[in-house]
């Protein structure tokens, strides 16, 4: 895989209003428990279930020598929330998973990111983050909806940030926000980001998810693909090569994009990562996703282009209409795909049973 998107943890120190899952918010006493135990025991298989070599080959760096005739690269772990630097998730399930993934991958020199909303790094927590193997702390809270960053509010806070990241010896990626240019990131010199849904954004016209869903905040329309952009599923069977991604839920789901399908792949608890990617070769509804294509997921269960579009209507909790890729996704997952889903998932564990 080029990237693997995991969500360590549901506790986050905000209940922000656009938010993609509403899971992500404070919780406190026997809940916070409940949610940060689910977290620590679930990481170690998670690590364990992915694969022992992350690389991929960069199909944008043709090369007439090297092996597979592509520029081979490192691949990316990014850790995120929720708020992966809360008490007690920071001590507890971060920096143990932080420490499982340089034991499994330091010598192959996988970048490790750690996805924060910026506003509880201190030069410490910085320290203690690349002392265990961090590449890039990327902060992904600049935007309007974080309160108390909104529009000229953020600027202490960036200004902040970049004299503690200068001062620990990392660099600024210069990464933008709305291309991938992460092939630039050449160097191993640690390295900060700084990004929000803002309207250059790739997620600009936010998520029919989660809060943002219940707040009708989606400015989203019919023409408007995400799951044909990063983060999104596009490339995500492709593993091995540039452009393949997966995002895992704290219990160890596998979905082929961020933003999440309406059920999970497989589940890293049960499974090997590779085993379920590649069981799903071939699979015409999958296929459609990987090649950035949902409106034709359905094509081989009956489910034609004007099925589909008419399927991606609905109405927003404010009473207005929506129309969006996203809501024919949802709907063929929940009618057609999650079972179906939920059956190979059933055959894959059985014929690895059968076979111990």
């Amino acid at each position: 895989m080029e990237s693997i998107y995991y969500v360590l943890c549901w506790a986050c120190h905000r209940r922000c209003k656009h938010c993609y899952e509403a899971r992500f918010r404070p919780y406190v006493r026997g809940a916070l428990r409940e949610v940060v135990e689910e977290a620590r025991s679930t990481f170690p298989r998670v690590i364990d279930s992915l694969p022992d070599e992350l690389s991929y080959l960069d199909l944008n760096a043709p090369s007439e020598t090297a092996p597979g005739g592509y520029e081979r690269r490192a691949s990316r772990i990014i850790l995120a929330g929720g708020e992966v630097l809360v008490d007690p998730v920071r001590e507890e399930v971060l920096y143990p998973a932080l420490e499982a993934i340089q034991a499994k991958y330091g010598p192959q020199g996988v970048r490790v990111i750690v996805q924060t909303t910026g506003d509880l790094v201190t030069p410490q927590i910085i320290d203690e983050l690349l002392a265990r193997g961090v590449w890039m702390i990327s902060c992904a809270g600049m935007d309007d909806f974080h309160v108390g960053h909104e529009g000229d509010k953020r600027v202490p806070l960036i200004d902040r940030l970049r004299e503690m990241f200068e001062a620990a010896g990392l660099r600024d990626s210069a990464l933008a926000s709305t291309t991938r240019n992460w092939a630039d990131q050449t160097t191993d010199q640690p390295v900060y980001s700084m990004f929000g849904a803002t309207e250059d954004a790739w997620i600009g016209k936010i998520w029919p998810r989660g809060r943002a869903w219940e707040n009708s905040l989606s400015k989203a329309g019919i023409t408007d693909n995400f799951c044909n952009v990063w983060s999104g599923g596009l490339g995500f069977l492709n593993r091995g090569y540039s452009g393949s991604e997966v995002s895992i839920d704290p219990n160890g789901d596998v979905f082929p994009c961020c933003l999440k399908t309406a059920a999970p792949l497989g589940n890293l608890c049960q499974e090997r990562l590779e085993d379920i990617l590649d069981s799903l070769v071939g699979h015409p509804a999958l296929e459609a996703i990987s090649m950035g294509h949902p409106e034709r997921m359905g094509m081989a269960h009956g489910w034609d282009l004007p099925r589909f579009l008419d399927e991606s209507r609905t109405t927003r909790p404010d009473g207005e209409p929506y129309r969006n890729l996203c809501i024919g996704c949802d709907r063929f997952f929940e009618k057609v795909l999650g079972p179906e889903l939920a059956r190979l998932r059933e055959e894959r564990i059985a014929a690895k049973r059968a076979a111990e």
